[in-house]
């Protein structure tokens, strides 16, 4: 079992995940975009138990959006840390994959919610790209 750490901007929130799945997807749906203020997010996605906060889990605030998604960020530096599906509560934790402070294997395998992407941006990878979620 490989243990990967992570943390946010100011270094006051701190996390562990390990058995990292598979699924990792750029997300350019407007949330994220607006979220990120990037033109889209990046999510790695582990099961509940494979997700630990290591300090500072006090500082988190959270976001609950009109979907019922859950997004939770410090309150120090503002770093966005972990989203979480509606209905995925206690199941599944997804993790911006940009505050691990170290190296994975894994590699992005899909775009999702391209339908929503920003239109000053242009999509020149061969990775899939789904309209909606990739699910759907």
């Amino acid at each position: 079992m490989s243990i990967k750490t992570g943390s946010c901007l100011c270094g006051k929130i701190e996390y562990q995940v390990f058995n990292i799945k598979q699924r990792i997807g750029h997300c350019h749906c407007q949330m994220c975009r607006k979220f990120h203020g990037a033109a889209f997010s990046t999510f790695g996605e582990v099961d509940v138990e494979n997700f630990d906060w290591l300090k500072g889990e006090e500082l988190l605030k959270q976001f609950r959006a009109d979907n019922l998604s859950l997004r939770k960020f410090c309150s120090e530096c503002g770093s966005s840390l972990v989203f979480i599906a509606a209905g995925q509560e206690g199941k599944s934790v997804e993790f911006t994959l940009a505050t691990l402070d170290c190296d994975i294997e894994q590699r992005p395998d899909a775009h999702i919610f391209v339908d929503y992407k920003a239109d000053w941006f242009e999509l020149a990878d061969e990775l899939p790209k789904h309209g909606e979620n990739r699910d759907h």
